[in-house]
């Protein structure tokens, strides 16, 4: 049995919608799914019901296209975030709002999480206005600041705040040596978000407040999504995978989606490069 991970299949493209029904069928395997799958309940449901067929567990966590309201009417925020979770919930999928489960035959614990970001991921000394004014004179602004709306918070940074508090009581309850995977789409690291074309989008790209989670949460693994660049990286002797798909033009359609699932549980073989402190990168 192996735990594979994937996020940001953007299923609203359509070669990567049909590139997902040609998925080979791994029977007895699990599947995270680390956000940005789509932008709709429907496509969710799309989604999960063509991945439930190939794998025998689906572990789910949102990304911020998930979290777009793309017309006026419709839930918002929190309200937004609940429906995915009941639409995961209808077909058997594990959503950061459910228990965690344990890795069979280990005491590994799949520790799902949806915590946004602050803003905090930009130069020190920028509180979030500075921030987006900063990204801004570089010509970007995240789509986010007019798609994802945090009713019932004051604004992202808040729910992202309230986000933080209460995973961190989940994860200080864990029994002591507990040993996780820890999920989330955005980065815990601001090292990690590496933006070579476009820098100053890291303010959408994570909270300062998790720079050290891998270790205080006894990780074996983090998988992330977000940055559309394939890595596996160790900090503190703790492996990192960003395991995104992307858009079409970041992956090759020729090798099909299941060349690009990158295995968490069990453990690879992998090991820090000798003498080379940069990631391993996944074309």
């Amino acid at each position: 049995m192996t735990l594979w991970a994937i996020s940001d299949l953007h299923l609203s493209y359509e070669a990567n919608r049909e590139a997902l029904t040609e998925l080979e069928p791994r029977l007895g395997d699990h599947l995270i799914l680390g956000g940005d799958l789509c932008e709709s309940p429907r496509d969710l449901a799309w989604c999960l019901s063509v991945l439930s067929d190939r794998f025998e567990r689906l572990y789910w966590v949102p990304g911020n296209h998930e979290l777009w309201s793309l017309a006026d009417q419709g839930p918002r925020g929190v309200a937004k975030y609940e429906v995915l979770v009941e639409v995961c919930r209808q077909l058997g999928v594990l959503t950061p709002e459910d228990p965690w489960a344990s890795w069979p035959g280990d005491d590994t614990v799949i520790a799902l999480l949806f915590l946004l970001y602050d803003y905090s991921f930009a130069p020190e000394g920028l509180d979030p206005a500075g921030a987006v004014a900063w990204a801004r004179a570089d010509g970007i602004v995240c789509r986010d600041e007019r798609l994802l709306h945090p009713d019932p918070y004051p604004s992202r940074e808040a729910w992202c705040a309230a986000r933080l508090a209460a995973t961190r009581a989940r994860l200080a309850a864990l029994p002591p040596g507990t040993r996780t995977v820890l999920v989330n789409h955005f980065p815990l690291r601001r090292d990690l978000v590496r933006l070579r074309r476009i820098p100053r989008f890291s303010p959408w790209c994570g909270t300062r407040q998790t720079e050290d989670w891998h270790l205080r949460y006894g990780a074996r693994v983090v998988v992330s999504g977000h940055l559309h660049m394939r890595a596996t990286d160790w900090r503190d002797g703790v492996r990192f995978e960003e395991v995104a798909l992307g858009y079409p033009a970041h992956w090759r359609r020729r090798r099909g989606v299941g060349a690009y699932l990158r295995q968490v549980l069990p453990e690879p073989g992998l090991r820090p490069p000798s003498g080379h402190g940069g990631p391993v990168w996944h074309r």
